[in-house]
Formats: structure tokens, sequence, C-alpha cells
């Protein structure tokens, strides 16, 4: 006879634990996990299951939706249409046929190729205001790529430089995004701490970065210069 109080008492006969995430696409199913993540039973795994599963189902609605969202920024924001043109005379050619809307499966919201052009992460879009952040972000990044040569690949500093002005430049930081998205509730400096947190978390994730303290050493290195800097646009506007 199984004693209540022990730890096996109340886990399921398959031996998993009920915390964890349960796999199908009908609605009731769809509602045991939501269930399970708002009441906080499933495990970080679990959560990372539904939303992959989540994403691969959505994924041709996410992608439609970000493509008819990418084409509009193009063609009606100011600051895209502003960043494209200034991009355009420096040699450069963004638009629909190299900027691409996909599924990722690394949790990121978009990335720059110098080869490739823009990808925009389809499945973690939350609307149109957060694609054209992104999207503005990326073509900084094409900005500085085409005026200074940015060396991606060995060159801390100057990833860390166009880190800076991509999250100063794109909108991002703007106080309403970090105070209503990201809980950041700051009055004072908050653009500020808003660029150097992301900077310093960019800088880490590259492979010839040694650790926090010195991600946040290069970041310093830069900022006065780099922060100072917002090519192509006469100020920080948004």
């Amino acid at each position: 006879m199984t004693d209540p109080q022990s730890p096996g008492a109340n886990a399921p006969s398959n031996g998993k634990p009920e915390t964890e995430y349960a796999p199908g696409d009908d609605m009731w199913t769809q509602f045991r996990n939501i269930y399970s993540i708002l009441m906080g039973k499933m495990s970080n795994e679990g959560i990372e299951q539904f939303r992959v599963a989540r994403d691969v189902r959505n994924e041709a609605a996410d992608c439609k939706r970000c493509e008819d969202q990418r084409d509009y920024l193009l063609q009606y924001s100011p600051v895209i249409r502003f960043l494209s043109d200034n991009i355009r005379q420096l040699g450069g050619d963004l638009y629909g046929h190299n900027i691409y809307c996909r599924r990722c499966t690394n949790r990121k919201a978009g990335g720059f190729d110098p080869e490739y052009g823009i990808l925009l992460c389809a499945n973690e879009m939350k609307d149109q205001g957060h694609l054209e952040d992104t999207m503005a972000h990326e073509m900084v990044h094409a900005y500085d790529h085409l005026r200074f040569k940015v060396d991606w690949t060995d060159n801390l500093r100057h990833a860390a430089c166009t880190e800076i002005r991509a999250s100063s430049l794109s909108g991002e930081c703007r106080w309403a995004r970090e105070f209503f998205r990201r809980g950041q509730w700051k009055l004072t400096q908050q653009h500020q701490e808003c660029v150097r947190r992301r900077a310093v978390l960019s800088v880490r994730a590259r492979p010839n970065c040694k650790d926090e303290a010195h991600a946040q050493r290069v970041v310093n290195e830069v900022w006065d210069s780099c922060f100072r800097d917002t090519r192509p646009f006469d100020e920080i506007y948004r």
C-alpha cells in the first residue's frame, strides 16, 4: 500500500510529473497546458516544449503576418523609409527580397548578416510596433556595416559600438517599451541603462568574449563616442 504522504503517491502511472507539457493540438490539451503555465506548475523545459509546438503549429500564419507588416512598414514607416534611403545612398539595398520572415528556434527577435540581409523572427513578433523596432535595429547594423566597415567576426569593440547605436536609435529602448514590456520602471537614465544592458548581452553572446566582466569592459570603452553618434539621424527621436 502506498503511503499517501510519499513523493510518488500522486504521480501518474507513466511516472512523468503532472507539470510537464502534454503534446496535442486539440483545444482541451491546449487549455491544460496554458492552465499549468499560468498556475506556475509547468517546468521551464515544459514551457519551452509548449512554445516550440505553438510556433510550429502557427508558422505559416506568423510568417504571413510578418511579411504583410514588413511590406507595410517599408512603404509607410518614417523611420524604416529613412533608414532604407540612407542605406541605398551607401550602395546597399534592403527591401522585401532580402528581409526574411522565418520561424526561429533561438529566442531572439532578428539578426543581420552582411551576405544575406535581415532575418525577422516571425514567431517572436508581438505586434507591428515590435516588428518596426526590430527592423530599425537591424537596419542600423546594415548602415554601420556599409558606413564604418564593421568587423563582425573578431572586433568586440566594433560589435559593442553597433549594438549601442542600434539599441539607442531603433526605438526599442524608449521609455514606454521598457516600462510596459520589460518591467523596467526607473524614471531617470532609463534609456541609457537599457542601451547598455542590451549591448552587454549582445557582446557577451559572442564567441570571443570571455565573460560578463569582459563584455561590460568593452561596452564601457566605446560607450561615450558610440552613444553620442546618432548618424544617420540628427538626434535620438524615437
